[in-house]
């Protein structure tokens, strides 16, 4: 130490070897800081995106969709939209269609005049005779 330097020294100047503690520590907050940052701003991009899922939305993939174009284009407009449509449910067309085709189909598979549960004409007059053939095969046999 200098002759001319004060005996005590505050904290922030470094010592004579060059070595400056106060410097190494903002360095690591000054990383964490932008590793915390950078952590926030993910998860707030990602916000429609895990509100859709979280809900089980149909459109889920239109809002994930919308925030990677948000992502890469820096138009935020496209994350709004994707927010928006996340809180939005909308209707569920699909299911009753598939369930009018699904009937319509086994209307139009049924014959007319016959009841689910018992058989057809054609299928009773092929089970008759083949019963009747094997009873002839019988009597021949015999």
């Amino acid at each position: 130490m200098h002759s001319a330097a004060p005996h005590h020294l505050p904290f922030f100047i470094p010592g004579p070897d060059g070595s400056d503690a106060l410097m190494v520590v903002m360095g690591f907050f000054l990383i964490g800081t932008i590793f915390w940052v950078g952590t926030l701003y993910w998860k707030l991009h990602s916000l429609p995106e895990r509100m859709a899922h979280k809900s089980h939305k149909l459109q889920f993939e239109i809002v994930a969709v919308l925030g990677l174009i948000s992502l890469f284009t820096h138009q935020h407009i496209f994350w709004v939209a994707g927010l928006l449509l996340a809180m939005i449910d909308l209707p569920d067309f699909g299911s009753p269609m598939r369930s009018i085709a699904d009937s319509v189909e086994r209307i139009a598979d049924a014959t007319p005049g016959v009841r689910p549960g018992e058989p057809d004409a054609e299928t009773a007059f092929a089970a008759n005779s083949a019963a009747e053939v094997r009873a002839k095969e019988e009597v021949h046999h015999a």
